[in-house]
């Protein structure tokens, strides 16, 4: 059995985070977690604009509300704050150097706008061949739309992603939705991790490094999964049915005597299961049933029918009914629920990190990082960081003395 390394797996790693809200800052967090040292430059005075998205705020010591959005926080653990003023002629120097000394850059400024400050990957490039330059935009870099600024809700709409999500039109409450996450953007967030570990990957070979084009748009075409497959291979276009899915029955939920669960039932011998426990049997047996298939085509006469039998049993009463029996059965949670269930707990999916930024702001809680490797798992090293927190020891440690860094901070560049 190995010893888990105290460095994560991507210890050494240098990368300059120039991203902001949602998408960049989500893969360059994946990326830190995983022991990356991420540098975050963030505007003087201003910082990234999820600091100022609340309510609700980050609290101080006393309880009491700070000026600080707690959304922030979701994307930015592990990092380090510099603020720098890339509008300025020594800004863009600094970052320029900075950029020499790293291995990784992630940025979501439109197209083209880096360039104007030599920032672009062409420009950093000729100064560092090994340099990964991961872009995140809404469009691409290429096509009518890639000058358009992207935002994931309009993604998800441009997507087909909200035409598939919500109540049916003609039921009450019906008409498109949006995901209840930014959905687009972290996914956009993990597919950027992905691209950039496999260029690292082709680094080692090559020596060389290359441009990353993200696009939200992009991504959320992907995860239309196998609601886009059916249009593209079999002229369906999908439509909103709420909980229920267009081609499993019964996977959806369901009234209880208090209140609702859910049941994800994927194959005959669940169902057959489910049915011997619900005192059914016939259900099984009924050839309009026999298959998914079947019961897909069927469901109008089989989801009521198995309402009128779950509404008689509360939601924990099924759960203890169907744990033993393999068949998939859960309560339906609130946030709150969810982080008080024993198996979160047990997995240590909250964890708080101590923040020293002189700012009040003790500790700061966040969900655990899901990547759990044996011999080198996340390390946690800083709280989500005050706005400009380490802009002093980052610029020492590009060379700058005190006098220098006081200079900088006179000017208005940091």
């Amino acid at each position: 059995m190995s010893i888990p390394s105290k460095e994560g797996a991507l210890a050494g790693l240098k990368v300059l985070d120039l991203s902001r809200v949602l998408a960049g800052p989500w893969c360059t967090q994946i990326l830190a977690d995983l022991g990356a040292d991420v540098v975050k430059i963030e505007r003087p005075g201003v910082g990234d604009d999820t600091r100022g998205w609340g309510p609700p705020f980050l609290k101080d010591a006393d309880g009491n509300d700070t000026d600080q959005a707690t959304y922030f926080t979701a994307c930015n653990r592990n990092k380090r704050s510099v603020t720098i003023d890339m509008a300025t002629p020594e800004g863009q120097a600094l970052l320029q150097r900075m950029a020499a000394q790293s291995d990784i850059v992630v940025e979501n400024f439109k197209t083209g706008g880096l360039a104007q400050y030599g920032l672009d990957y062409a420009s950093l490039k000729a100064a560092n061949p090994r340099l990964i330059y991961c872009s995140v935009t809404g469009f691409g870099h290429d096509g009518p739309h890639a000058q358009r600024a992207g935002y994931d809700l309009m993604i998800q709409a441009t997507s087909g992603m909200m035409s598939i999500t919500g109540r049916a039109d003609d039921v009450p409450g019906g008409g498109p939705l949006r995901v209840g996450v930014a959905l687009t953007d972290l996914f956009t967030g993990v597919y950027a991790s992905t691209a950039i570990l496999a260029a690292l990957e082709v680094r080692h070979r090559t020596g060389e490094g290359q441009h990353i084009d993200m696009a939200l748009l992009d991504v959320g075409m992907a995860i239309l999964a196998n609601q886009a497959s059916a249009f593209l291979n079999a002229g369906t276009v999908p439509q909103r049915q709420g909980n229920s899915h267009p081609s499993l029955a019964p996977y959806q939920d369901f009234q209880t005597a208090d209140g609702a669960m859910l049941l994800a039932i994927g194959n005959n011998g669940q169902f057959a299961r489910f049915c011997d426990a619900a005192g059914h049997t016939e259900w099984a047996a009924d050839e309009r049933f026999a298959t998914n298939t079947l019961r897909v085509k069927h469901r109008e006469v089989l989801i009521p029918a198995m309402q009128e039998v779950t509404r008689t049993r509360s939601t924990a009463d099924w759960i203890a009914l169907l744990e033993d029996k393999a068949v998939p059965c859960g309560p339906i949670n609130n946030i709150a629920q969810a982080f008080d269930d024993e198996q979160v707990k047990a997995r240590g999916l909250a964890v708080t990190l101590p923040r020293d930024a002189g700012d009040g702001i003790a500790s700061i809680t966040g969900v655990a990082s899901p990547l759990r490797l044996s011999a080198t798992p996340p390390v946690l090293r800083y709280a989500p960081p005050a706005l400009g927190q380490h802009t002093d020891e980052v610029l020492a440690e590009l060379g700058l003395d005190a006098q220098a860094i006081a200079t900088l901070k006179e000017a208005g560049v940091v």
